[in-house]
Protein backbone atom coordinates (compact mmCIF):
# COMPACT_ATOMS: atom_id res chain seq x y z
CA UNK A 1 0.00 0.00 0.00
CA UNK A 2 1.54 3.08 -0.90
CA UNK A 3 1.68 6.09 1.84
CA UNK A 4 -1.02 7.97 0.08
CA UNK A 5 -3.42 5.90 0.59
CA UNK A 6 -4.30 6.22 4.33
CA UNK A 7 -4.23 9.82 4.03
CA UNK A 8 -8.03 9.70 4.50
CA UNK A 9 -7.44 8.01 8.39
CA UNK A 10 -5.34 11.34 9.19
CA UNK A 11 -7.95 13.61 8.27
CA UNK A 12 -10.77 15.05 10.10
CA UNK A 13 -11.57 14.07 14.26
CA UNK A 14 -10.94 11.02 15.09
CA UNK A 15 -14.13 9.07 16.25
CA UNK A 16 -15.21 7.71 19.46
CA UNK A 17 -13.23 4.02 19.67
CA UNK A 18 -16.66 2.65 20.78
CA UNK A 19 -18.41 4.05 17.24
CA UNK A 20 -15.10 2.42 15.17
CA UNK A 21 -15.46 -0.54 16.73
CA UNK A 22 -19.16 -0.94 16.18
CA UNK A 23 -18.54 0.11 12.14
CA UNK A 24 -16.01 -2.74 12.60
CA UNK A 25 -18.53 -5.24 13.97
CA UNK A 26 -20.89 -4.53 11.23
CA UNK A 27 -17.60 -4.85 8.32
CA UNK A 28 -17.08 -8.36 10.08
CA UNK A 29 -20.63 -9.24 10.49
CA UNK A 30 -20.92 -8.96 6.08
CA UNK A 31 -17.14 -10.53 5.72
CA UNK A 32 -19.03 -13.40 7.36
CA UNK A 33 -22.29 -13.15 5.57
CA UNK A 34 -19.96 -13.56 1.94
CA UNK A 35 -17.74 -16.62 3.72
CA UNK A 36 -21.18 -18.09 4.63
CA UNK A 37 -22.27 -17.56 0.70
CA UNK A 38 -19.15 -18.50 -0.76
CA UNK A 39 -18.96 -21.70 1.19
CA UNK A 40 -22.20 -22.86 0.02
CA UNK A 41 -21.31 -21.82 -3.75
CA UNK A 42 -18.50 -24.64 -2.98
CA UNK A 43 -20.69 -27.34 -1.42
CA UNK A 44 -23.47 -26.68 -3.62
CA UNK A 45 -20.83 -27.47 -6.91
CA UNK A 46 -19.41 -30.19 -4.75
CA UNK A 47 -22.11 -32.41 -3.11
CA UNK A 48 -25.44 -31.44 -4.93
CA UNK A 49 -24.37 -33.80 -8.03
CA UNK A 50 -28.00 -35.44 -8.24
CA UNK A 51 -29.74 -32.15 -9.43
CA UNK A 52 -29.37 -31.50 -13.16
CA UNK A 53 -29.40 -29.99 -14.99
CA UNK A 54 -25.00 -29.79 -13.84
CA UNK A 55 -24.84 -26.58 -15.65
CA UNK A 56 -27.13 -24.66 -13.65
CA UNK A 57 -25.39 -25.76 -10.62
CA UNK A 58 -22.44 -24.40 -11.84
CA UNK A 59 -24.33 -21.20 -12.73
CA UNK A 60 -25.67 -21.32 -9.01
CA UNK A 61 -22.34 -21.82 -7.60
CA UNK A 62 -20.28 -19.13 -9.59
CA UNK A 63 -23.55 -16.67 -8.67
CA UNK A 64 -22.94 -17.27 -5.02
CA UNK A 65 -19.15 -16.71 -5.73
CA UNK A 66 -19.39 -13.61 -7.35
CA UNK A 67 -22.18 -12.64 -4.84
CA UNK A 68 -19.71 -12.98 -1.98
CA UNK A 69 -17.00 -11.46 -3.73
CA UNK A 70 -19.51 -8.20 -3.80
CA UNK A 71 -20.60 -7.97 -0.30
CA UNK A 72 -16.42 -8.52 0.52
CA UNK A 73 -15.38 -5.57 -1.60
CA UNK A 74 -18.91 -3.67 -1.09
CA UNK A 75 -17.86 -4.18 2.90
CA UNK A 76 -14.61 -2.71 3.01
CA UNK A 77 -15.90 -0.04 0.91
CA UNK A 78 -18.60 0.93 3.47
CA UNK A 79 -16.34 0.50 6.64
CA UNK A 80 -14.32 3.17 4.83
CA UNK A 81 -17.19 5.68 3.68
CA UNK A 82 -18.55 5.14 7.32
CA UNK A 83 -15.08 5.93 8.79
CA UNK A 84 -14.90 8.89 6.73
CA UNK A 85 -18.36 10.52 7.77
CA UNK A 86 -17.49 9.78 11.12
CA UNK A 87 -14.12 11.97 11.39
CA UNK A 88 -16.37 14.78 9.63
CA UNK A 89 -19.45 14.64 11.10
CA UNK A 90 -21.23 13.40 8.08
CA UNK A 91 -24.50 11.89 8.12
CA UNK A 92 -23.40 8.32 7.19
CA UNK A 93 -23.69 7.26 3.58
CA UNK A 94 -26.67 4.68 2.24
CA UNK A 95 -25.52 1.42 1.73
CA UNK A 96 -26.71 -0.48 -1.38
CA UNK A 97 -25.19 -3.81 0.11
CA UNK A 98 -28.77 -5.03 1.19
CA UNK A 99 -30.17 -4.51 -1.90
CA UNK A 100 -27.43 -6.66 -3.78
CA UNK A 101 -27.38 -9.19 -0.91
CA UNK A 102 -31.74 -9.65 -0.92
CA UNK A 103 -31.89 -9.16 -4.57
CA UNK A 104 -29.22 -12.31 -5.18
CA UNK A 105 -30.75 -14.26 -2.51
CA UNK A 106 -34.10 -14.20 -4.41
CA UNK A 107 -33.01 -14.72 -7.76
CA UNK A 108 -31.16 -17.47 -6.76
CA UNK A 109 -33.45 -19.03 -4.16
CA UNK A 110 -35.92 -18.97 -6.98
CA UNK A 111 -33.51 -20.72 -9.35
CA UNK A 112 -32.94 -23.78 -6.28
CA UNK A 113 -36.17 -23.87 -5.93
CA UNK A 114 -37.25 -24.60 -9.91
CA UNK A 115 -34.15 -26.79 -9.68
CA UNK A 116 -35.61 -29.02 -6.69
CA UNK A 117 -39.20 -28.77 -7.58
CA UNK A 118 -38.22 -30.53 -11.13
CA UNK A 119 -35.50 -32.84 -9.79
Amino acid sequence: MKEGDQHWRTQGQEPDYRFSLANERTFLAWIRTALALLAGGILLHEFALKIQPRWMMLGLSIGLACVAALLGGGAFLRWRGIEIAMRHARPLPPSWLILVLASAIVVLSLITAGLLLFA
